[in-house]
């Protein structure tokens, strides 16, 4: 695949019909306000708040470990058609 420059962008978006133009605005921005992936958001903070991330996340965990058998039975029930 050849390399996609700014140029070879600007000339497509120069083909586009005015009425696709809203469409093509909203998807670029979307990629250049989309920002950070999570994982580097996570890294951005500071340690203090990874660390209380983590003790949340441990905590979740150990609650789904927990009520893993009654989230079993409700949500493995029968279904009652009462049409």
């Amino acid at each position: 695949m050849s390399t996609i420059t700014y140029s070879k962008i600007q000339e497509l978006v120069s083909k586009l019909p005015e009425s696709k133009l809203p469409l093509a605005y909203r998807m670029l921005t979307a990629l250049t306000d989309g920002g950070d992936s999570p994982q580097e958001q996570f890294l951005s903070l500071s340690v203090k708040e990874r660390q209380q991330l983590s003790q949340q996340a441990e905590q979740l965990k150990t609650h789904y470990e927990d009520t893993a058998i009654e989230r079993s039975d409700w949500q493995t029930g029968e279904f009652i058609d009462e049409s």
